[in-house]
């Protein structure tokens, strides 16, 4: 019998062996275990040591590890099902049902992939979550928080555009909702401000028109839809998923030590591999359990002739459908979702405090981590109530009321400043009601630190003109709801918008502070809207329907 060592030897050693692998035989040394990560095209990713905190499972829960195996989830399944479909809409939604009930295990690789996407998209915004938590944007990491924030924008738009391809009435109303958002678009929708006044926009030549590729859903959107789905934005996807990896090897893992920064690492191989692997083995366990159990929503055949009621976005953008209750289509589905991708990028410029680095640590970092929840809150809160609370003609129901119960008609709204610029209030109490909000919340924090008794009579003056404007307008005939809303956001502004950044921002230089009290204004503002529309049935503050301006 021929010694098994030494014929081990030869072939690891053997000229063919070497041109492929990098590495001779392996004797579990660290530097052995060094070479393997170092060597590996897949390894090579990761650090060759990482810290001991790292490897706990509640420190990173495995997110980002989770979210790049879900996307080779996706690219594998999808690259199966282009087997079985033709993007014309005659053949796309027969495709689909031959895949369900008639290819071997269709319906199941159909399920995989549904749900992988489905899943990728949480996954992808929990894991932004838990870097922020972990202080993970910051120094030197700034750049790279960036290209997770256009990651998870990416995420969303993939998983957009093949939503329409199954091409049954679900995708076609859903990507009809969100893409009907696009054409309310400032100065390059015809829907939107400025757009067909100055612009000369017009159903045919709009933004809308280029994502469509038609003034409609049509054939023309359902290849355009599967060529940015299939091609387009898996590959610029992939591309910055590498740039992503990359700068978290040169960067370095933002885990904290435990003790004195001199803490020994760990090896990454076997340590943290090892948890990778499980990890993904039990996501795969997962979504097949998830694929055999539940299967992919398949309406019947897309006609665009019928309208379902109600007709509503996917869910992860259902909550700027649910805005479109309270504001214009140009603010709920196109300057709130680019306020909140340009407010996440800046996140990491203005806040240049060194505390809470690599662990959870909520005490070190109060106003970050609660205004960031709070937006969390609200982005799901949002989604909730346009996904489960919202009936035919997106009335009000709540998820244990039948849609068949007939639901009164809601109360006819009003709009505070019309085209003439005079609205229900007198000019010269509304227009300062107006304004004040903003003054006041904008530069209050700074002006208690500088000038209390400024501060205390502009919040004087503030609170004199809405007493007297509600007082012009209602009088003492208020209904206890209407009184319950003011009082919640009343509390709610003031606590979130004042208080909180009173107490932790004031000492930042004016530059920080003003962009960081305009994201908080902003998030606020959201909140004064929803108020005022609850409590005193105002539709707009102010209108200029001439050039679709309404606010």
């Amino acid at each position: 019998m021929p010694d098994l060592e030494e014929l081990k030897s030869e072939v690891v050693n053997s000229q063919i062996w070497r041109s492929i692998f990098r590495g001779g035989l392996w004797s579990d040394t660290p530097r052995d275990r060094a070479n393997h990560m170092i060597g590996n095209v897949w390894l090579h990713i990761q650090p060759a040591k990482v810290r001991k905190r790292a490897l706990e499972w509640t420190y990173t829960w495995g997110l980002g590890g989770i979210s790049f195996f879900l996307f080779l989830v996706l690219v594998a399944s999808g690259v199966l099902l282009m087997f079985y479909y033709r993007p014309v809409p005659g053949l796309a939604f027969r495709d689909i049902k031959d895949l369900t009930y008639a290819v071997t295990l269709g319906k199941f690789l159909r399920n995989i992939h549904r749900w992988a996407a489905q899943a990728m998209v949480l996954i992808v915004i929990l894991h932004m979550l838990r870097v922020f938590l972990t202080g993970g944007y910051k120094r030197p990491r700034e750049f790279n928080w960036c290209v997770g924030v256009i990651l998870l924008t990416l995420t969303l738009f993939l998983s957009f555009t093949g939503y329409l391809l199954p091409w049954d009435q679900l995708a076609l109303w859903a990507v009809t909702v969100g893409t009907n958002m696009a054409g309310a678009t400032p100065f390059l929708g015809n829907a939107g401000p400025f757009g067909a006044s100055l612009m000369h926009m017009q159903m045919n030549n709009d933004i809308r028109f280029v994502l469509l590729g038609g003034t409609t859903v049509g054939a023309n959107t359902l290849v355009r839809f599967y060529v940015l789905h299939c091609v387009a934005v898996p590959l610029l996807l992939g591309v910055l998923i590498i740039l992503h990896f990359w700068r978290v090897r040169k960067d370095g893992f933002s885990a904290a030590p435990y003790g004195d920064v001199t803490e020994p690492k760990l090896d990454t191989w076997p340590n943290l591999i090892k948890r990778e692997y499980i990890a993904a083995a039990a996501c795969l366990l997962v979504l097949m359990v998830w694929a055999l159990l539940v299967n992919a929503p398949l309406d019947v055949i897309a006609n665009p002739h019928a309208t379902p009621n109600p007709e509503k976005a996917p869910w992860y953008f259902v909550g700027l459908q649910e805005m479109l209750v309270y504001f214009d289509p140009w603010i709920a589905g196109v300057m709130v979702p680019n306020l909140i991708i340009v407010g996440l990028m800046a996140i990491p410029f203005i806040d240049p405090s060194p505390k809470g680095v690599g662990r959870y640590a909520f005490k070190e970092r109060p106003f970050a981590n609660t205004m960031f929840l709070m937006g969390i809150i609200m982005w799901f809160c949002f989604i909730f109530m346009g996904e489960f609370c919202r009936g035919p003609n997106f009335v009000w129901y709540w998820p244990w009321q039948s849609w068949l119960m007939q639901k009164p008609a809601p109360p006819p709204t009003w709009n505070l400043f019309g085209p003439t610029g005079v609205g229900k209030f007198p000019l010269a109490l509304g227009l300062p009601a107006l304004g004040l909000p903003v003054l006041a919340i904008m530069f209050l924090p700074k002006l208690i630190q500088k000038n209390l008794s400024l501060a205390k009579a502009a919040l004087a003056c503030f609170a004199g003109f809405v007493v007297v404007a509600f007082a012009l307008r209602y009088g003492a005939h208020v209904p206890l709801s209407q009184g319950a809303w003011i009082v919640f956001f009343g509390t709610f502004i003031s606590f979130f918008g004042v208080l909180i950044p009173q107490r932790h921002i004031r000492g930042l230089d004016w530059a920080r502070y003003l962009v960081t009290m305009v994201l908080v204004v902003c998030t606020m503002g959201l909140l004064v809207k929803i108020c005022a529309r609850l409590a005193f049935n105002i539709k707009y503050l102010v209108t200029i329907p001439s050039v679709f301006l309404n606010v």
